[in-house]
């Protein structure tokens, strides 16, 4: 019988999880992932079929990120059988497979597919060699391979390059402590998207009319644009022809472009936006043969630039090795590894440039090569993964065309080790064994570490952790988790330990069950508490001191500051890292030896400004943020206060003779009207929402445009109304606009949620919405006197004063609703709702997108869809699992160097963007040493300590810091608490008191940590700071 090779390597489908071919993309599963692609290349992904040949510890990274990202079918293709081996390198291979004989292929088929439901997964097991027939290749659109032969990845290249359209061709592989990635997308691969960043939007000041045109931006905003893009123009007064035109920039200075000839044009008169416009961008790539002897690496470490050259060389010879030898080298085998080397010299004389071989690279990837480092394979999957997007969505900048992640950090203090420290044991940590020795194998597993946070980092710290064996020792080691979460269904798109089954489940002890799978031996600890202030007796300096180090997968950087300051406090090793799309951060601080995380501080995020939210919106971002504050004050803020207020004075007739008699209840004005105007039916919540649509889309314009006509000219001259201020005009309410009807609906559901109306879906049907509407009694606009803000530096006021006519208001209101029986206790109650972005059934997105948009309207500027709406209102940051996998990779290998005790120039931070991609290593920040005067000097990790005793002063403490120390303390600080500064009033006298009358330590404190300074060397200067002061409130017996 004759069975195609297409048939063969497709004949393991009926084992596949059956994906919906649905092109509506589930918002619920993948919102945070649409924020990074965008739909146009979600669509394109979902129509997408690929091919992975091997799946070892590499091949099982890179399906795990592709399943994850949605792909409409992957074929995953391996001949071998499960092995021990397997269990340190591939996650989702178990005991139980080894035992049966599993093919790998067939062994992880079901734990891949089952990861995301709409994805095609099946498993191929035929031989794929010199003699297979390539043309089945010919249905996919993206071919990788992995542990495939040099000889035989040059053969199905040529094939893949030489289809039209070229299948897009990415090999990968991890050989001990060295990784390559080569990609070839084919003559020409054009890309429409580079970056993926929104397109900048830049508010004008000026353009000259000369040749070249000079366009200024609004001062303190600078364009950020590079020469070469390309801007079209809108709303520019004067200079009008330039609307709508676009033109190719040069960039004059950071505020500053120019745009070819203008002195032909009408003069600028004022305002004007400048929007960038993005413009394809072909990419021209070369087969793997060509590319093999002139290769174009993605330098990666700025500090060894050489390095890809050296490893690329290294990596050819052990290609060469393997088919010379049939094997590869021998672990630890000098022999192997001068012989690999005479390969290595050989080569590098075939190479275009001839490059210098590094010897030490080439021993070392041949010492360690049959060896798997786990973390290196997560961090070159989540690059490769990338690629594999890039190849079948046309989105971001493709790698061009190798790039090399290395270990070799680690070797120095190996060569000290005996070549029995590296060799197989029979367990599953062999793979490992042969990269670090064991040794450090033992460390790792005796490790006591806190990982703080399960979500997407969390989950595949998780996966490192059980791989190499972290907190698995028989006296020792052990896993804290912690993270107060749930699970919800967008968790699913990243947070691969989780499955539909345990959505509303707590993150920590899912993902600690799920991690028992990969390694049964592991101990592990799981807690549903934030990491904070509240949280101290649980995670107290003994918990702290009983770690080996602390590692972070947070989301905020309020959290990351909180725990490196106990990282600081008791002397403790974080890596702390983060991720934002496409973008991502690694960052080792180790006691002694760097900076803390604390040490630096990005720029606090700029906050809009309280009179452009409230009257001069300039762009959508600004109307969102007011449509978002609105929601809370109506259905949150408000509804909290009446509760409150109604719980402090439990009846209106007591509040109603209480403020006759003059007292002044606070908050009472604001509560008496909600009360009278609350809506106790459907009609009434649906007139509210037409009386607001009135107020805050037709008055508010007709108010600023009467304090503000539309010729009103500031002082200097110019008029008021320029950009970036732009003039409101009323919205007519227009029943059959959709926009309009959306409001009036999400408003009227929300105002019946928070006062408690029923309504049925005949009540939300347009027969009876307009039949409401068209009865509505609207007021009509009185102009006010009010003074609006245009002050950008003012903030918003804490509270309005109530004037002595509202007073007199609220009582008449009060006194009406008492008579009429609408102040019962069921009156007197109101349910807040809290803001959820994610459940669209909710209504909260539909009514912020509809006020939003309608404000937009107003001032005409252009609206948002709901997509964009819910990210900025939701303040949702983007993700995707290939920048999540990667960037834990990373956190592990840093986390061996801090286990095996390395000097600083060991550790890199790493920041990595995969839409360009680059990929930054640097060298840790070395700690900084503070000089106090008289050679005394501390750094952030130096700590003094004084014992006292229970009649121990304040003046006893200053006196004992000078004895031991050389330094006299002139002031001392509790957190924010001032003990003693002298020239506060009083402070002389808290000399003679008591430390523990001063302090008030809680019964179970022994300690407190105390900040000191010292008087300056000159009169004038501040005073110097000094290390913090462990105070202990007796001896310690020793």
């Amino acid at each position: 019988m004759c069975i195609s090779i297409e048939h063969l390597f497709s004949a393991n489908q009926s084992h596949c999880i059956m994906a919906t071919d649905s092109m509506e993309i589930d918002d619920a599963l993948y919102s945070r992932q649409r924020y990074v692609l965008g739909d146009t290349a979600m669509q394109k992904m979902a129509q997408s079929h690929v091919f992975l040949s091997g799946v070892g510890g590499l091949g099982v990274e890179i399906a795990k990120n592709i399943i994850l990202a949605g792909v409409k079918a992957l074929t995953v293709h391996d001949t071998k059988q499960c092995t021990k081996w397997d269990l340190g390198i591939n996650f989702f291979i178990h005991e139980d497979d080894i035992i049966s004989q599993r093919n790998r292929a067939e062994a992880t088929l079901h734990r891949i597919a089952e990861l995301n439901p709409y994805v095609h997964v099946a498993a191929s097991t035929v031989p794929l060699d010199e003699s297979t027939d390539l043309s089945f290749l010919k249905q996919y659109q993206c071919v990788i391979l992995t542990e495939v032969s040099l000889s035989l990845q040059k053969k199905i290249n040529d094939f893949c390059h030489a289809q039209q359209p070229p299948i897009k061709f990415i090999s990968a592989d991890v050989y001990g402590i060295c990784s390559r990635l080569f990609c070839d997308f084919g003559d020409e691969f054009e890309v429409l998207d580079t970056t993926g960043e929104e397109p900048k939007e830049i508010f004008i000041s000026n353009i000259t009319q000369s040749n070249p045109g000079i366009v200024t931006c609004l001062e303190n905003h600078p364009h950020r644009l590079e020469t070469g893009q390309f801007l079209t123009f809108r709303e520019v007064n004067g200079m009008s022809c330039l609307n709508g035109s676009t033109h190719q920039i040069t960039v004059v200075s950071p505020y500053s472009f120019s745009i070819g000839n203008t002195s032909d044009m009408e003069p600028y008169l004022h305002g004007g936006i400048a929007v960038q416009v993005k413009t394809p961008k072909m990419f021209y790539f070369e087969r793997l043969e060509k590319q093999l002897t002139n290769p174009m690496c993605l330098v990666a470490d700025f500090i060894k630039p050489e390095a890809p050259l050296q490893i690329h060389i290294a990596m050819l010879a052990l290609n060469h090795f393997e088919e010379n030898f049939g094997r590869m080298p021998n672990i630890g085998c000098h022999q192997d590894a001068e012989e690999m080397l005479k390969i290595a010299i050989s080569i590098s004389e075939t190479l275009e440039n001839k490059p210098q071989v590094n010897g030490d690279v080439v021993k070392w990837l041949s010492r360690t090569a049959q060896g798997f480092l786990a973390p290196l394979a997560a961090a070159v999957g989540g690059v490769a993964s990338q690629e594999v997007l890039k190849a079948v969505t046309g989105k971001f900048s493709p790698l061009q065309q190798w790039l090399y992640i290395d270990m070799l950090d680690i070797v120095t203090p190996l060569e000290k080790m005996g070549s029995e420290e590296f060799l197989p044991r029979g367990d599953r940590y062999d793979a490992l064994r042969a990269c670090i020795g064991e040794s450090l194998c033992q460390k790792l597993h005796d490790l006591n570490v806190f990982l703080v946070g399960c979500g997407a980092i969390g989950c595949e710290m998780l996966k490192n952790f059980a791989l190499l064996g972290v907190g698995t020792g028989q006296d020792k080691g052990l896993v804290t988790i912690t993270d107060p979460d749930l699970i919800e269904k967008s968790n699913l798109n990243r947070q691969f330990l989780f499955r539909p089954h345990h959505i509303q489940k707590p993150k920590s002890y899912t993902a600690a069950e799920a991690t028992l799978n990969i390694n049964p031996c592991l101990k592990i600890d799981s807690y549903i508490n934030k990491v904070c202030p509240a949280t101290e007796s649980t995670y107290s300096d003994e918990f702290y001191t009983r770690q080996d180090v602390i590692v972070t997968a947070l989301d905020n950087v309020e959290a990351r500051r909180y725990i490196d300051s106990r990282c600081v406090a008791n002397l403790r090793p974080l890596i702390d890292s983060g991720t934002m799309g496409t973008k991502g951060h690694t960052e080792v601080v180790v006691p002694h030896l760097t900076e803390s995380y604390n040490s630096h501080r990005d720029p606090p995020e700029e906050e809009i400004p309280f009179c452009t939210l409230k009257s001069f919106p300039a762009a959508i971002e600004h109307t969102i943020q007011w449509a978002r504050d609105k929601f809370e004050s109506l259905f949150s803020h408000k509804p909290s206060l009446f509760n409150k207020f109604w719980q402090t004075y439990p009846s209106a007739e007591e509040v109603l003779q209480r403020i006759k008699s003059g007292e002044s209840l606070e908050g009472c004005f604001h509560v008496i009207k909600t009360l009278s105007r609350r809506p106790r039916n459907w009609t009434q919540c649906v007139e509210l929402a037409r009386v607001k649509f009135e107020k805050y889309f037709s008055h508010k314009a007709l108010q600023l445009l009467h304090s503000f006509p539309l010729d009103t000219r500031l002082k200097d001259g110019s008029l008021f109304w320029q950009s970036p201020k732009r003039p409101p005009f009323p919205v007519k309410f227009d029943f059959n606009d959709p926009l309009h009807y959306d409001f009036i609906v999400s408003a009227a559901k929300l105002f019946a949620t928070v006062y408690c109306v029923p309504f049925t879906e005949q009540d939300l049907s347009e027969e009876t919405i307009l039949k409401i509407i068209s009865s509505v009694k609207v007021p009509e606009f009185r102009p006010s006197n009010k003074v609006v803000q245009t002050d950008e530096t003012a903030r918003k006021p804490d509270h309005i004063p109530v004037s002595s006519e509202d007073e007199r208001n609220a009582i008449f209101q009060l006194e009406k609703s008492i008579q009429s029986n609408e102040a019962l206790q069921n009156d007197l109650q109101m349910k807040p709702i809290s803001f959820e972005k994610d459940d669209d059934s909710n209504g909260h997105i539909d009514f912020i997108t509809a006020a939003s948009n309608l404000r937009a309207k107003m001032y005409n500027i252009e609206p948002a869809d709901r997509f964009k709406t819910k990210r900025i209102a939701g303040k949702i940051i983007p993700a995707i699992a290939t920048a999540t996998a990667a960037v834990s990779g990373l956190v592990a290998l840093e986390l061996i160097k801090v286990v095996g005790g390395y000097p600083v120039d060991a550790y890199k931070n790493c920041f990595l963007n995969l839409a360009i991609p680059i990929m930054v290593f640097t060298e840790t920040a070395k700690v900084r040493r503070t000089e106090i005067r008289n050679g005394i000097s501390f750094t952030i990790w130096d700590r003094w300590t004084i014992y006292g005793k229970e009649d121990f002063t304040l003046l006893d403490f200053i006196n004992a810091v000078r004895e031991k120390y050389g330094i006299e303390p002139t002031m001392v600080v509790q957190g924010v608490k001032m003990l003693y500064v002298p020239v506060m009033p009083g402070h002389i006298k808290r000399l003679k008191l008591t430390m523990q009358k001063l302090v008030k330590p809680s019964a179970d404190k022994k300690y407190v940590d105390l900040t000191v300074s010292f008087a300056p060397e000159t009169d004038g200067d501040e005073d110097l700071p000094g290390p913090p002061v462990r105070y202990y409130f007796v001896q310690e017996d020793n």
